[in-house]
């Protein structure tokens, strides 16, 4: 029972396992956003401004796998958030250099997940015990030794969590624009899950509702002595908010059965095929048949895929994150990994010397799309140069069995998190020439080179993001 890796069978894993254990996330991350370091990581690095649910979706994620994953899924993860904080390093404003990878940084990040575990206990009106903290906090220590951090940058024991969260709070948290977004005003500018897309313009009051209630009991749930250094002010209906919600919820879900008081196991996703329905005939289809298509779909993957800061323009900066993203869903080794962000480097380079008019090292979106279409129609080798060699990598990463194709699971961990999952399955029966039902590399590039370059609607590839 006490040892890491059995699928949330230790105190810790259990802990995060719990589903109310999201109510502390947005908590910890505002504490991790008022780190120097990460404040300024997010600023520069972070996708999740323009792609919030996604990033809320791998932080979840990792931190699955990292509290009750086995031995080595949790090395591999390891492995991988290490190559991706590899990247995230530079100049802050001030002109000193960070790295994602200073291990006080990492300490602090580590530290608010098990400090948010027992939060979560006191808030349900069941905290923990001396006993139970110290063994949590042993598994929390068995797992943060894998990282290979200094042993000074962590607390020694569980007693002394509280003197560190107020030495760090104290010396080291500053009042920063991510951190303040965060708590503020984030949720409030988030687009509609995919999940949730069929509400439509519903998304826009169920959004606030959503986002004073996250605000409201984020605040009220935050350590004083940040709340106080900050100015942060809690009110009575803060108040009310967390208490009512907290003690519901520990109610409850100390009466569910394991199956809903718990996530599943990381790996474990699921996809439930919905078979599509058809082009349709008549007017519509005529329309859709004579209406160049090109501009609506390039602009609506550089808004949906290319554009990860939410910025209006690409950059290389774009493109890595992009490349992180397939990565991080396919978890790669280091060395298939390399392949697949250099064939991504390779792909902007190409986008730079062809599309940036103004020389000014990034591209808009009308650039991106009037170099597209230009390059398209007058050189039959022009996606060769760079999309194609980036996808070409992408397919080879995916093929998880080395069989050559896609099945319907590999098509999925490519695009499972962006596409709805009927209209996943719809794009994939679309670009499945043959119907054998699997992807050949050649079908794989011909979905991309359609979505490119045909101006009908129609055509198979321009259901690659969706039906248009």
């Amino acid at each position: 029972m006490d040892s890491i890796g059995q699928h949330g069978d230790t105190l810790f894993g259990s802990h995060l396992r719990e589903w109310r254990y999201g109510l502390l996330a947005w908590r910890a991350l505002v504490l991790q956003c008022a780190h120097p370091v990460v404040a300024v990581g997010v600023a520069q690095h972070s996708t999740f401004r323009a792609h919030p649910w996604r990033r809320i979706e791998h932080t979840m994620s990792s931190t699955a796998r990292l509290a009750w994953s086995d031995p080595e899924t949790l090395r591999r993860e390891i492995a991988r958030l290490n190559r991706s904080h590899k990247r995230i390093s530079g100049v802050d404003a001030k002109g000193e250099p960070y790295s994602a990878l200073d291990p006080a940084t990492r300490a602090w990040v580590l530290v608010t997940l098990y400090e948010s575990a027992v939060t979560m206990r006191a808030l349900g009106g069941d905290p923990m015990t001396a006993a139970e903290q110290d063994r949590m906090y042993t598994e929390f220590r068995a797992m943060a030794a894998a990282f290979e951090l200094p042993e000074e940058v962590l607390p020694a024991t569980a007693a002394d969590v509280p003197a560190y969260y107020d030495t760090v709070i104290a010396q080291q948290l500053e009042d920063s624009e991510p951190m303040r977004h965060m708590l503020y005003r984030m949720l409030h500018e988030a687009p509609v899950p995919t999940r949730l897309r069929l509400l439509g313009p519903a998304w826009i009051p169920v959004r606030a509702l959503v986002a004073r209630f996250v605000t409201a009991t984020t605040i009220a749930d935050l350590p004083p002595a940040f709340r106080e250094k900050f100015g942060i002010a809690r009110t009575r209906r803060h108040v009310l908010a967390s208490l009512f919600t907290h003690r519901v919820l520990g109610a409850t879900m100390a009466r569910l059965p394991a199956r809903y008081r718990y996530q599943p196991a990381p790996t474990s996703r699921t996809l439930e095929p919905v078979r599509p329905d058809e082009h349709g005939t008549g007017l519509r289809a005529l329309l859709l048949r004579q209406r160049d298509a090109r501009k609506p779909k390039l602009s609506q993957f550089f808004q949906q895929v290319l554009d990860q800061t939410g910025d209006g323009f690409i950059d290389d900066h774009d493109l890595q994150a992009m490349a992180h993203n397939v990565c991080w869903q396919l978890e790669l080794s280091e060395e298939r990994e390399a392949q697949v962000r250099a064939a991504f480097t390779r792909w902007w380079h190409h986008m730079a010397a062809s599309m940036d008019a103004d020389g000014d090292g990034r591209i808009s979106c009308a650039e991106f799309v009037a170099a597209t279409i230009d390059g398209c129609d007058n050189d039959p080798s022009y996606l060769d140069k760079g999309l194609h060699e980036a996808m070409r990598a992408v397919f080879r990463a995916a093929d998880a069995d080395g069989s050559g194709t896609l099945e319907i699971d590999e098509y999925r961990a490519v695009f499972g998190s962006r596409i709805h999952p009927a209209e996943l399955w719809h794009g994939f029966r679309q670009l499945d020439g043959d119907g054998d039902g699997t992807l050949t590399e050649e079908e794989f590039l011909t979905g991309f080179t359609e979505f490119f370059t045909a101006r009908s609607r129609l055509a198979a590839g321009s259901h690659l993001l969706g039906k248009p």
